[in-house]
Protein backbone atom coordinates (compact mmCIF):
# COMPACT_ATOMS: atom_id res chain seq x y z
CA UNK A 1 0.00 0.00 0.00
CA UNK A 2 1.46 3.23 -1.02
CA UNK A 3 1.97 5.96 1.87
CA UNK A 4 1.37 9.55 1.12
CA UNK A 5 4.56 11.73 2.35
CA UNK A 6 4.76 15.44 2.47
CA UNK A 7 8.10 16.56 1.66
CA UNK A 8 9.52 20.11 1.81
CA UNK A 9 7.48 22.53 -0.74
CA UNK A 10 5.82 19.45 -2.34
CA UNK A 11 2.60 18.99 -0.87
CA UNK A 12 -1.08 19.71 -1.06
CA UNK A 13 -2.72 21.68 2.23
CA UNK A 14 -3.96 18.61 3.91
CA UNK A 15 -6.96 18.19 6.04
CA UNK A 16 -6.75 17.04 9.81
CA UNK A 17 -9.65 14.58 9.04
CA UNK A 18 -7.28 13.29 6.34
CA UNK A 19 -4.24 13.08 8.70
CA UNK A 20 -5.92 11.16 11.11
CA UNK A 21 -7.92 8.20 8.55
CA UNK A 22 -7.02 5.02 9.38
CA UNK A 23 -7.77 1.66 6.97
CA UNK A 24 -9.00 -1.54 9.17
CA UNK A 25 -7.19 -4.12 8.88
CA UNK A 26 -9.30 -6.43 11.14
CA UNK A 27 -10.51 -6.23 15.00
CA UNK A 28 -8.28 -3.76 16.57
CA UNK A 29 -5.59 -3.30 13.92
CA UNK A 30 -5.27 -0.51 11.97
CA UNK A 31 -3.01 0.86 8.95
CA UNK A 32 -2.06 4.42 8.40
CA UNK A 33 -2.81 6.00 5.07
CA UNK A 34 -0.72 9.37 5.35
CA UNK A 35 2.10 10.06 6.98
CA UNK A 36 4.03 13.44 7.56
CA UNK A 37 6.86 14.51 8.32
CA UNK A 38 8.05 18.18 9.31
CA UNK A 39 10.42 19.99 7.30
CA UNK A 40 14.26 19.18 8.44
CA UNK A 41 12.64 16.32 11.10
CA UNK A 42 13.80 12.90 11.87
CA UNK A 43 10.27 11.15 11.43
CA UNK A 44 6.93 11.40 11.13
CA UNK A 45 5.20 14.08 13.41
CA UNK A 46 4.53 13.02 16.61
CA UNK A 47 1.37 14.78 16.92
CA UNK A 48 -0.15 12.49 14.00
CA UNK A 49 0.95 9.36 15.39
CA UNK A 50 -0.59 10.44 18.68
CA UNK A 51 -3.88 11.16 17.11
CA UNK A 52 -4.15 8.49 15.09
CA UNK A 53 -3.56 5.62 17.89
CA UNK A 54 -6.24 7.91 19.72
CA UNK A 55 -8.84 6.99 16.39
CA UNK A 56 -7.69 3.50 16.88
CA UNK A 57 -8.22 3.28 20.64
CA UNK A 58 -11.40 5.06 19.97
CA UNK A 59 -12.56 2.38 17.33
CA UNK A 60 -12.43 -0.01 20.77
CA UNK A 61 -14.84 1.60 22.79
CA UNK A 62 -18.53 2.32 23.82
CA UNK A 63 -18.83 6.15 22.96
CA UNK A 64 -21.14 6.54 26.07
CA UNK A 65 -17.11 6.43 27.62
CA UNK A 66 -15.24 9.40 26.89
CA UNK A 67 -11.78 10.05 26.51
CA UNK A 68 -10.35 11.62 29.78
CA UNK A 69 -6.67 10.88 30.00
CA UNK A 70 -3.70 9.38 27.71
CA UNK A 71 0.21 8.81 28.86
CA UNK A 72 2.71 7.55 25.71
CA UNK A 73 6.35 7.00 24.85
CA UNK A 74 7.91 7.33 21.56
CA UNK A 75 10.35 4.45 21.51
CA UNK A 76 11.94 4.92 17.89
CA UNK A 77 11.69 7.56 14.99
CA UNK A 78 9.43 6.65 12.49
CA UNK A 79 9.39 6.79 8.80
CA UNK A 80 7.17 8.22 6.07
CA UNK A 81 8.04 5.40 3.95
CA UNK A 82 6.09 2.50 5.49
CA UNK A 83 2.89 2.65 6.82
CA UNK A 84 2.28 2.45 10.61
CA UNK A 85 0.16 -0.11 12.02
CA UNK A 86 -1.79 0.19 15.57
CA UNK A 87 -2.83 -2.83 17.57
CA UNK A 88 -5.50 -1.94 20.20
CA UNK A 89 -5.22 -4.52 23.41
CA UNK A 90 -8.34 -3.92 25.80
CA UNK A 91 -6.99 -4.43 29.08
CA UNK A 92 -10.03 -3.39 31.24
CA UNK A 93 -13.60 -3.09 30.59
CA UNK A 94 -15.50 -1.69 33.84
CA UNK A 95 -18.28 0.07 34.65
CA UNK A 96 -16.96 3.00 35.23
CA UNK A 97 -13.69 3.48 33.62
CA UNK A 98 -12.52 1.46 30.14
CA UNK A 99 -8.33 1.24 29.85
CA UNK A 100 -7.27 0.31 26.08
CA UNK A 101 -3.38 0.37 25.17
CA UNK A 102 -2.18 0.89 21.31
CA UNK A 103 1.14 -0.17 20.15
CA UNK A 104 2.36 1.24 16.79
CA UNK A 105 4.54 -0.86 14.71
CA UNK A 106 6.42 -0.21 11.78
CA UNK A 107 8.62 -3.11 9.91
CA UNK A 108 7.78 -5.74 12.85
CA UNK A 109 9.39 -3.15 15.59
CA UNK A 110 7.32 -1.08 18.10
CA UNK A 111 7.93 2.56 17.45
CA UNK A 112 5.39 4.10 20.37
CA UNK A 113 3.18 3.13 22.80
CA UNK A 114 -0.07 4.95 24.72
CA UNK A 115 -1.81 3.81 27.42
CA UNK A 116 -5.87 5.88 27.65
CA UNK A 117 -8.39 5.85 30.26
CA UNK A 118 -11.70 6.23 29.34
CA UNK A 119 -14.96 7.16 31.42
CA UNK A 120 -18.48 7.16 31.83
CA UNK A 121 -19.86 10.90 32.23
CA UNK A 122 -19.66 11.92 35.61
CA UNK A 123 -23.42 12.74 37.62
CA UNK A 124 -24.41 16.43 37.14
CA UNK A 125 -23.41 18.65 39.97
CA UNK A 126 -19.92 17.18 40.31
CA UNK A 127 -17.45 19.91 42.10
CA UNK A 128 -15.36 21.53 39.54
CA UNK A 129 -12.06 23.79 40.18
CA UNK A 130 -9.66 24.62 37.32
CA UNK A 131 -7.01 27.68 36.94
CA UNK A 132 -7.82 30.84 35.26
CA UNK A 133 -6.65 31.85 31.48
CA UNK A 134 -3.25 33.90 31.30
CA UNK A 135 -4.60 37.38 29.70
CA UNK A 136 -3.16 37.39 26.32
CA UNK A 137 -4.31 39.45 22.92
CA UNK A 138 -7.02 37.79 20.98
CA UNK A 139 -6.13 35.81 18.13
CA UNK A 140 -7.71 38.01 15.41
CA UNK A 141 -4.92 40.85 16.71
CA UNK A 142 -2.40 37.92 16.39
CA UNK A 143 -0.33 36.59 13.07
CA UNK A 144 -0.01 33.32 11.59
CA UNK A 145 3.45 31.95 11.82
CA UNK A 146 3.35 31.76 7.97
CA UNK A 147 3.29 35.40 8.03
CA UNK A 148 5.77 36.13 10.54
CA UNK A 149 7.96 33.63 8.23
CA UNK A 150 7.29 35.78 5.33
CA UNK A 151 8.32 39.31 6.98
CA UNK A 152 11.39 37.90 8.06
CA UNK A 153 12.37 36.16 4.35
CA UNK A 154 12.01 39.85 3.33
CA UNK A 155 14.46 41.54 5.08
CA UNK A 156 17.20 42.85 3.17
CA UNK A 157 19.94 42.04 5.62
CA UNK A 158 18.89 38.49 5.48
CA UNK A 159 21.91 35.89 5.26
CA UNK A 160 20.98 33.02 2.25
CA UNK A 161 20.88 30.10 4.09
CA UNK A 162 18.84 31.29 6.74
CA UNK A 163 16.19 32.89 3.98
CA UNK A 164 16.04 29.20 2.89
CA UNK A 165 15.64 27.97 5.96
CA UNK A 166 12.69 30.29 6.87
CA UNK A 167 11.28 29.34 3.14
CA UNK A 168 11.24 25.75 3.94
CA UNK A 169 9.14 26.76 7.31
CA UNK A 170 6.91 28.43 5.70
CA UNK A 171 5.84 25.84 3.29
CA UNK A 172 5.99 23.48 6.00
CA UNK A 173 3.42 25.95 7.97
CA UNK A 174 1.13 26.96 4.35
CA UNK A 175 0.45 22.85 4.46
CA UNK A 176 -0.40 22.31 8.20
CA UNK A 177 -3.92 21.16 8.95
CA UNK A 178 -3.22 23.89 12.17
CA UNK A 179 -3.21 27.51 11.68
CA UNK A 180 -0.70 28.76 14.93
CA UNK A 181 -0.58 32.68 16.08
CA UNK A 182 1.88 33.08 18.29
CA UNK A 183 0.27 35.40 21.19
CA UNK A 184 3.08 35.88 23.95
CA UNK A 185 6.78 34.65 23.37
CA UNK A 186 7.67 34.96 26.25
CA UNK A 187 6.36 36.14 29.93
CA UNK A 188 7.42 34.96 33.58
CA UNK A 189 4.68 33.43 34.88
CA UNK A 190 6.99 32.53 38.24
CA UNK A 191 10.60 32.93 38.90
CA UNK A 192 12.83 31.47 36.39
CA UNK A 193 9.93 30.04 34.53
CA UNK A 194 9.41 31.36 31.23
CA UNK A 195 5.75 31.08 29.47
CA UNK A 196 4.78 31.16 25.96
CA UNK A 197 1.42 30.97 24.69
CA UNK A 198 -0.45 30.05 20.74
CA UNK A 199 -3.35 30.16 19.54
CA UNK A 200 -4.27 27.24 17.19
CA UNK A 201 -6.60 26.23 15.18
CA UNK A 202 -7.83 23.30 12.71
CA UNK A 203 -8.13 24.65 9.19
CA UNK A 204 -11.59 24.48 7.72
CA UNK A 205 -13.28 21.41 9.82
CA UNK A 206 -17.01 21.23 10.50
CA UNK A 207 -18.37 20.98 14.05
CA UNK A 208 -17.40 17.36 14.66
CA UNK A 209 -18.29 15.46 17.89
CA UNK A 210 -16.59 15.41 21.01
CA UNK A 211 -14.36 11.31 20.46
CA UNK A 212 -13.23 13.21 16.70
CA UNK A 213 -12.44 16.66 18.85
CA UNK A 214 -10.23 15.17 21.24
CA UNK A 215 -8.21 12.95 18.04
CA UNK A 216 -8.15 16.41 16.59
CA UNK A 217 -6.30 17.92 19.64
CA UNK A 218 -3.94 15.15 20.52
CA UNK A 219 -2.30 16.25 16.92
CA UNK A 220 -2.38 19.72 18.45
CA UNK A 221 -1.13 18.85 21.61
CA UNK A 222 2.08 18.24 20.04
CA UNK A 223 2.75 21.40 18.09
CA UNK A 224 5.37 23.82 19.37
CA UNK A 225 5.34 22.40 22.97
CA UNK A 226 9.29 21.37 22.99
CA UNK A 227 10.30 24.62 22.09
CA UNK A 228 9.22 26.16 25.37
CA UNK A 229 12.43 23.98 26.80
CA UNK A 230 14.49 25.77 23.83
CA UNK A 231 13.10 28.93 25.06
CA UNK A 232 14.18 28.09 28.95
CA UNK A 233 17.71 26.99 28.21
CA UNK A 234 18.07 30.53 26.01
CA UNK A 235 18.67 28.28 22.62
CA UNK A 236 17.40 29.89 19.21
CA UNK A 237 15.88 28.05 16.86
CA UNK A 238 17.85 28.91 13.95
CA UNK A 239 21.77 29.40 13.49
CA UNK A 240 24.34 27.17 14.99
CA UNK A 241 26.63 27.89 17.98
CA UNK A 242 26.11 26.69 22.04
CA UNK A 243 22.81 28.97 21.80
CA UNK A 244 21.16 27.22 18.67
CA UNK A 245 19.03 24.25 18.97
CA UNK A 246 20.59 21.35 17.55
CA UNK A 247 18.24 18.87 18.43
CA UNK A 248 14.54 18.42 19.82
CA UNK A 249 12.43 14.77 19.92
CA UNK A 250 9.54 13.79 22.09
CA UNK A 251 10.66 10.80 24.95
CA UNK A 252 6.89 11.28 26.26
CA UNK A 253 3.84 12.62 26.23
CA UNK A 254 0.57 13.00 28.52
CA UNK A 255 -2.73 14.23 28.03
CA UNK A 256 -5.39 14.85 30.69
CA UNK A 257 -9.07 16.13 29.30
CA UNK A 258 -11.06 18.03 31.73
CA UNK A 259 -14.22 18.99 29.09
CA UNK A 260 -15.72 17.38 26.29
CA UNK A 261 -17.63 20.78 24.65
CA UNK A 262 -15.13 22.29 22.25
CA UNK A 263 -13.75 22.89 19.06
CA UNK A 264 -10.91 22.74 17.57
CA UNK A 265 -12.11 24.23 14.34
CA UNK A 266 -12.42 28.11 17.05
CA UNK A 267 -9.22 28.78 18.57
CA UNK A 268 -7.84 27.22 21.49
CA UNK A 269 -4.83 28.97 23.26
CA UNK A 270 -2.07 26.61 24.52
CA UNK A 271 -0.13 27.71 27.31
CA UNK A 272 3.37 26.39 27.32
CA UNK A 273 5.87 26.61 30.37
CA UNK A 274 9.14 24.74 31.22
CA UNK A 275 9.99 24.52 34.86
CA UNK A 276 13.26 22.31 34.49
CA UNK A 277 15.86 21.75 31.30
CA UNK A 278 19.26 19.80 32.13
CA UNK A 279 21.34 16.96 30.59
CA UNK A 280 20.01 16.96 27.27
CA UNK A 281 16.52 16.66 28.37
CA UNK A 282 13.78 19.25 29.26
CA UNK A 283 10.19 18.85 30.62
CA UNK A 284 7.55 21.08 29.42
CA UNK A 285 3.27 21.72 31.01
CA UNK A 286 0.65 22.99 29.12
CA UNK A 287 -2.71 23.81 29.04
CA UNK A 288 -5.43 24.24 26.42
CA UNK A 289 -8.03 27.05 26.78
CA UNK A 290 -11.19 27.95 24.49
CA UNK A 291 -11.79 31.72 23.42
CA UNK A 292 -13.71 31.84 26.40
CA UNK A 293 -11.44 30.83 28.96
CA UNK A 294 -12.88 27.44 29.75
CA UNK A 295 -9.49 24.37 30.34
CA UNK A 296 -10.26 21.63 28.19
CA UNK A 297 -6.97 19.40 28.47
CA UNK A 298 -3.64 19.90 30.31
CA UNK A 299 -0.69 18.03 28.47
CA UNK A 300 2.65 16.70 29.84
CA UNK A 301 5.99 16.44 27.93
CA UNK A 302 9.70 15.37 28.27
CA UNK A 303 11.85 15.53 25.56
CA UNK A 304 15.77 15.51 23.78
CA UNK A 305 16.63 18.89 24.00
CA UNK A 306 20.46 19.54 22.80
CA UNK A 307 22.43 22.66 21.78
CA UNK A 308 24.49 23.17 19.04
CA UNK A 309 27.71 21.98 21.19
CA UNK A 310 30.67 21.11 18.48
CA UNK A 311 34.01 20.45 20.25
CA UNK A 312 36.48 19.80 18.30
CA UNK A 313 37.66 17.53 15.29
CA UNK A 314 39.86 14.61 15.48
CA UNK A 315 42.18 16.67 13.18
CA UNK A 316 42.43 19.58 15.29
CA UNK A 317 42.78 17.44 18.44
CA UNK A 318 45.88 15.66 16.90
CA UNK A 319 47.34 19.07 15.54
CA UNK A 320 47.11 20.77 18.84
CA UNK A 321 48.64 17.61 20.12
Amino acid sequence: MATTVRTEGEYAHQQIATALELERLDVDLYRSKTLYVPVRARGVFGGQVISQAIVSATNSVDPAYGLHSLHCYFLASASAATPIVYFVERLRNGRSYLTRAVKALQNGHVVFMMMCARSRSPSRGSPRARGGMPSVPPPEECRLEEDRYEELIRQEDIHPKLKQRLGEFLNDRRGSPIAVKLAVERETSMPGITRICYWMQARDIPEYDAPFQKCILGYISDLQLLSAASQALGLQRFGRGPKATSMTSTIDHSICFYDDSFDCGDWLLYVMASPAAASGRGIVYGQLYTRKGKLVAATTQEGVVRADIRGPTEETTKAKL
